[in-house]
């Protein structure tokens, strides 16, 4: 009898605590549809009595906000998939290909880890301004190509395809793109799934790296975009609510898409160590 009342309690505290941390979201997307005014009488309605698009179709219509929406999907697609590629490149590398240098190669790679990003930021930008790539699309994608963190995942998750699988390949003739493309990358699926999250939502949302790399506002992405609406309009609730809606959105789609393969990637991990 003691277990299903703590199988009660414990499902009851989850579902309270699901509930307080799903409000706000639901709040927001609530708040979007209010007309002007309507989210700031006190106490705030929760939903919307007059339901109106007229704050997207605001937000949309005022000049570079559906360009700007545009450039941080554009850049965070682009990212993504440049970094999946040189990541599980150089993780399959470290994992199971034999070469000098490497186990002191990738120590030294992963104690950058504890350095803060922020302190590289002023030489990144000093070797793009070299390379050329400042207020350019190539400032944002090129220091995306590869990180220590993407490199560090695809390694642990490779480590444990098993040796005797990509021998047996060998073996049988596949040179070693055939083996990477054939036997380990389908292997790599979960792993990739989270690693793509990651960097999508990571460059989604980056405000300050794209604040500082590109001057031209024709090439700003949907966050700084927001930041400079908010200055000129904040009193505006509803129509933040609504960009807030427009920047969380794209970011829940590729989450629910890639959420079966990322739980899988999870398992494994807690599984393999």
């Amino acid at each position: 009898m003691k277990r299903p009342l703590a199988a009660i309690a414990v499902n009851a505290s989850l579902a309270v605590l699901a509930a307080a941390s799903l409000f706000p979201l639901l709040w927001m997307v609530s708040a979007s549809f209010m007309p002007d005014g309507a989210a700031s009488v006190l106490p705030p309605p929760l939903l919307p009595f007059a339901p109106t698009l007229a704050q997207y179709r605001e937000l949309l219509q005022r000049a570079g906000m559906l360009r700007s929406l545009a450039n941080s999907l554009f850049l965070a697609t682009a990212v993504t998939l440049a970094s999946l590629t040189f990541n599980t490149l150089a993780g399959y590398a470290f994992a199971k290909l034999q070469f000098k240098g490497r186990e002191r190669i990738f120590q030294t790679l992963a104690s950058s880890l504890l350095i803060p990003g922020q302190i590289a930021m002023m030489p990144l930008f000093l070797l793009l301004k070299t390379m050329g790539l400042v207020n350019s699309y190539g400032g944002i994608i090129v220091p995306g190509l590869a990180s220590i963190f993407g490199i560090y995942l695809v390694r642990q998750y490779a480590r444990t395809i098993p040796d005797e699988l990509i021998e047996a390949a060998r073996i049988d003739g596949a040179g070693e793109f055939r083996i990477f493309t054939t036997v380990v990358l389908p292997l790599l699926r979960p792993v990739l799934a989270s690693l793509a999250i990651f960097t999508f939502l990571g460059t989604w949302n980056d405000f300050m790296w794209p604040l500082v790399v590109l001057a031209d506002d024709k090439l700003q992405t949907l966050p700084v975009a927001l930041a400079s609406l908010s200055r000129e309009h904040v009193q505006d609730n509803e129509l933040m609510m609504a960009g807030s809606v427009v920047t969380v959105l794209p970011v829940l789609l590729v989450f629910l898409a890639l959420q079966k393969h990322y739980i899988q990637g999870l398992i494994a991990g807690s599984v393999k160590g």
